[in-house]
């Protein structure tokens, strides 16, 4: 099972995003948070996320509340139980001065939204080509 956490704080993404995870083949549980804080707290399982589970792959919103996405990436590439974890920015911003910034910052991909819901079911299929056929990464602790 495939573990995803997605940290995005419009209900209307957030709910195209779980159901074309739900529509996926492989079979998976998506967690979701509303802004970065509670990213960087689920992730390290702090406070009210003390039991959650370890998550497989990480989707951030670039614009949230009390934390924006580049922040948590780059607070994720310096902690060694998350630096691993593959990460997609999922956000509405095609600056391309945003795309390098997370890039140079250690995202693994960078997903411009509005997506329709086909087109979605179609990059969620090639991450998990690509991040759990393809790509070998240590188990994290």
């Amino acid at each position: 099972m495939i573990r995803i956490l997605i940290a995005e704080d419009d209900d209307s993404d957030l709910d195209l995003v779980t159901r074309a995870f739900k529509k996926s083949k492989v079979i998976n549980e998506v967690h979701a948070v509303r802004d970065g804080q509670e990213a960087l707290e689920f992730l390290r399982r702090e406070g009210r996320h003390a039991g959650a589970p370890r998550v497989d792959i990480v989707l951030l919103d670039l614009n949230m509340p009390k934390m924006g996405g580049q922040e948590v990436l780059q607070a994720m590439r310096a902690d060694a139980k998350l630096k691993s974890l593959p990460v997609v920015m999922l956000t509405s911003s095609s600056a391309e001065d945003d795309v390098l910034k997370a890039y140079q910052g250690g995202a693994n991909s960078y997903i411009r939204k509005p997506v329709g819901f086909d087109e979605l079911r179609k990059i969620v299929g090639a991450l998990e080509d690509y991040w759990f056929a393809i790509v070998r990464r240590p188990a994290h602790t």
